[in-house]
């Protein structure tokens, strides 16, 4: 296990060289600072079955979960060629076979039936605010599915402005994970349960839902 994190490590760092996958000014200790956050969800949950990451990026959280949860199966949906392509880059060197990468976005997968309500948790780090993240989210799970949203210290203002989608799109808030990466920097993971059926209408088309959010 420990050599796949460094191979991705040293895979990451040479190709964002290249493309900016990261902030340029990253090196193995910000690395690190970013496994660990992904990480600590397993603290709290075991993340079994299949689950969806969205906005995987160069891999945060999903592909250092998939990592470290062997027998659970993530589809990653990144939808920027030079990310996703990365994704795909170390499922092959790495020899991750519990990984699908899917270029694609996210209101594509959730109205494609091949994906709709077939997953039991969603992941998602630093992609949009709360409210867009639920109408991402909830088509893709199965009622009683999870939706884990990583978020910094105004988790509770983006809590308030997700109501409405959260009644409308059939969730609610189960529970709220709070750690800390160190002294200063408290992190908090944010848990939607699906409570019913999501209306066919959602996702809308793409780019709505960040436009207009619920």
């Amino acid at each position: 296990m420990e050599y796949i994190v460094i191979k991705y490590k040293d895979l990451l760092l040479q190709e964002n060289e290249k493309h900016n996958l990261v902030s340029r000014r990253v090196n193995k200790e910000d690395l690190d600072q970013h496994i660990k956050d992904s990480l600590a969800i397993l603290d709290f949950v075991s993340l079994a079955g299949n689950g969806v990451d969205i906005g995987s990026g160069a891999g945060f959280p999903g592909l250092i979960l998939a990592m470290h949860r062997r027998e659970t199966f993530f589809t990653l949906i990144e939808s920027d060629l030079k990310k996703s392509s990365f994704l795909q880059r170390v499922k092959e060197e790495c020899r991750i076979i519990n990984v699908e990468v899917l270029r694609d976005r996210a209101e594509n997968v959730g109205r494609n039936l091949d994906f709709r309500e077939k997953f039991d948790f969603c992941t998602s780090r630093a992609v949009a605010s709360m409210n867009v993240m639920i109408e991402y989210a909830l088509p893709l799970l199965k009622k009683g599915g999870k939706a884990y949203m990583w978020k910094g210290p105004s988790f509770e203002e983006e809590i308030r402005d997700a109501e409405n989608a959260l009644k409308i799109l059939g969730g609610r808030v189960d529970n709220i994970y709070s750690y800390s990466l160190s002294e200063e920097k408290k992190r908090y993971i944010v848990v939607i349960e699906k409570t019913g059926k999501t209306p066919e209408k959602y996702p809308r088309r793409t780019g709505m839902p960040s436009k207009r959010p619920l």
